[in-house]
């Protein structure tokens, strides 16, 4: 599935099963508790803390979608082609980043 046809997918979605979209503000705090929730499956299964054993199913793929839906969402709301951001960010990057990285000695 490509960027542009998961935005019409989640548009075409919320448009019929999802009913209509949530205000901008409500859906940037879904945001949020997504990646609260992608963060916390990363704290446990990368970092020091340990899961409860109700939570060691957790699928953190699913989890990341659920950002990705959200993101998709905002992007819809507010007219923003992700696709054409995700090009000119990649730009941005390469222009930036051209040697930033090879020259950090901390990532050697």
């Amino acid at each position: 599935m490509t960027i542009q046809e998961a935005q019409e997918t989640v548009d075409q979605w919320i448009n019929t099963t999802g009913v209509r979209y949530f205000n901008e503000l409500t859906n940037t705090a879904i945001l949020m508790e997504e990646v609260g929730e992608v963060a916390r499956i990363m704290s446990r299964r990368y970092g020091e803390q340990s899961f409860k054993k109700s939570d060691e199913a957790v699928d953190l793929g699913d989890e990341m979608a659920d950002v990705l839906f959200v993101l998709i969402c905002l992007a819809n709301q507010t007219g923003i082609n992700l696709t054409e951001a995700m090009e000119k960010n990649m730009v941005k990057k390469n222009i930036r980043d051209a040697d930033r990285h090879k020259n950090n000695e901390k990532l050697k």
